[in-house]
């Protein structure tokens, strides 16, 4: 699973800038959720080849007692304990304080890997004012600057050094993969049944289970069987094993979630009838779709509201979480285990989207038939020539169109042509990925 690293430290020492530099984007927040993130977000990150989550957090005071302070620093403590590794941030110009040696107490308590990072050092790299950030106690300085860029990537090397990351999964390519469990993540707000979803899945249907050794973390993988199909649950509720019984405890992660959700071939997002959908589900959601995972929504304690409420929940859903037109939606009681087959039909056909292979002589006599129906508009002088296409990744489906002047295809016409795969290929429950790779004019630039 990708790893975590949170940004602790006082205010304004350049935090949320070192975050918005790491993760390549000022909108990069990809969970800020109601309620539990006062001051603290998520985004993901890439290295290279290396994917982890940073979490940014408020301005840290570790011993604050009451009022928005105190809900900060139990913000930034969460933060710390979802935490693989920990990036302590301070400011060479503002200089050591008080708060700072606060701060480094707490975190070296907190039993985790910590690296200090010395910000707004730009020019001052062998400055002696950086050597007095030894007096904290957390290791060797490293200055950087966030503004400028100087210094980040080898802040991150010496952060991800003890990671081992699965570099072959998202996007792939792979034959056999009918053999392989499909991966499984259940999402959803707190409360909204996935324990009692996961025990009916459990206990009623007698389904194999048993602990993965291996795993990191908190996260459970519960390998079982159904009807001859293997599946691997990612928890995002919180089992644990007791003795022999698993128990199923509530428990709400933002980390866990988005670990498990990046993990997946396919997330049950749950959604609880009689609150309807709210800004965590649509956030949930809206990392789904990011991530790139096959989805099916499943609306439970659907019997525990009336007509009027179930009119105006479809609207809701249609109009929250309408960038998922493509999933089913699914009513289900989870608590009188109706509906339960249903469900289980909606994953495996979303994950067969997902993974399907897509012909390029197919793909390619859909992509002329389309342009026949109806053309890509005239750019000024151009109009886009679309030649072949081919299939460029799975789960999601990804289709790579080549052709002349491509950069003038709209977005519109992109989402048109996307119908019309999904359509040819009865493609379900999983997100699809249209890109346009330009061919070039060897003619360009020679003369007459």
């Amino acid at each position: 699973m990708k790893p975590v690293i949170a940004l602790v430290g006082r205010p304004n020492v350049g935090k949320s800038t070192l975050f918005n530099r790491i993760t390549k984007s000022r909108d990069a927040i990809v969970a800020d959720f109601a309620g539990l993130t006062r001051d603290r977000h998520y985004g993901d990150a890439r290295l290279g080849p290396r994917e982890f989550i940073v979490i940014d957090t408020g301005g840290f005071e570790p011993d604050a007692t009451t009022g928005v302070v105190q809900r900060m620093a139990q913000q930034t403590k969460q933060a710390v304990a979802e935490a693989d590794a920990v990036i302590f941030v301070t400011d060479v110009r503002a200089g050591l304080s008080a708060q700072d040696h606060e701060i480094a107490r707490f975190l070296r308590t907190a039993n985790k890997r910590v690296l200090l990072a010395v910000n707004k050092a730009e020019g001052m790299l062998d400055a002696p004012q950086i050597a007095e950030f030894h007096e904290l106690g957390i290791g060797e300085p490293h200055p950087v600057s966030a503004a400028h860029g100087q210094g980040i990537r080898s802040l991150l090397e010496a952060a991800l050094d003890e990671f081992i990351f699965d570099e072959d999964h998202d996007g792939e390519i792979e034959d056999g993969s009918a053999d392989r469990p499909i991966r499984l993540a259940v999402a959803g707000r707190p409360n909204v049944g996935k324990s009692t979803l996961i025990n009916a899945w459990l206990g009623e249907e007698r389904l194999v289970a048993f602990d993965l050794p291996g795993t990191t973390r908190d996260a459970i993988h519960v390998p079982f069987e159904r009807n001859g199909r293997r599946y691997e649950l990612i928890d995002t509720a919180g089992l644990r094993r007791k003795g022999r019984v698993f128990e199923a405890i509530e428990k709400f992660s933002v980390v866990k979630t988005l670990q498990a959700i990046a993990d997946a071939n396919v997330v049950l997002l749950l959604i609880d009838a009689t609150q309807g959908v709210g800004e965590q589900d649509a956030h949930i959601a809206g990392y789904v779709l990011e991530s790139g995972r096959a989805v099916v929504v499943a609306v439970n304690k659907w019997d525990a509201v009336d007509d009027y409420q179930r009119q105006m929940l479809e609207r809701s859903i249609e109009s929250r979480l309408g960038f998922l037109k493509f999933a089913e939606v699914l009513h289900i009681s989870a608590l009188k285990r109706r509906g339960i087959g249903a469900v289980w039909k909606a994953i495996d056909a979303a994950h067969a989207s997902a993974t399907k292979k897509l012909s390029t002589p197919q793909l390619t006599r859909l992509i002329h038939d389309a342009v026949e129906h109806q053309a890509p508009k005239r750019a000024g002088a151009f109009r886009p020539k679309l030649r072949y296409a081919h299939q460029g990744g799975m789960n999601p489906p990804v289709v790579v169109i080549h052709g002349n002047a491509l950069e003038h295809v709209t977005d519109t016409y992109k989402r048109y042509l996307e119908g019309r795969i999904r359509e040819h290929f009865k493609l379900v429950g999983t997100p699809l990925r249209v890109e346009m790779k330009l061919g070039t004019n060897p003619f360009v630039d020679k003369g007459s």
